[in-house]
């Protein structure tokens, strides 16, 4: 259910903030959903509709701030493409989420 509600906000906050962004667009912004929906709430769903256990504390405390890395990574970017600037820090959030998502995974792979 986090998941669904995140996707929602990333959904809403898309859309209130180009609006006011003079028809300046970004695709980091617009999809920015897709990392809480497609990585959270998918997969959690598929987990319980086949009824099986979910994943250690260890491998989830790893996976949902890899995937809150990469949304807010995500939406970072996109703040940044529509302001019309860049900066290589933004680079930090997908080298940390991707590496505590993978890792969650391989977390609960092992202890599965």
């Amino acid at each position: 259910m986090r998941y669904l509600m995140a996707t929602l906000f990333c959904i809403v906050f898309a859309a209130v903030y180009e609006y006011f962004s003079h028809q300046v667009y970004s695709d980091y912004m617009i999809f920015a959903f897709a990392f809480p929906m497609i990585g959270g709430a998918l997969p959690f769903l598929l987990v319980a509709l086949r009824g099986r256990n979910f994943p250690d504390d260890i491998a989830i405390s790893l996976y949902n701030p890899g995937i809150a890395s990469l949304t807010v990574g995500s939406i970072m970017h996109g703040v940044l493409d529509i302001y019309g600037t860049t900066n290589s820090l933004s680079n930090v959030y997908w080298i940390v989420g991707t590496f505590l998502t993978v890792a969650g995974i391989f977390e609960g792979i092992r202890h599965s």
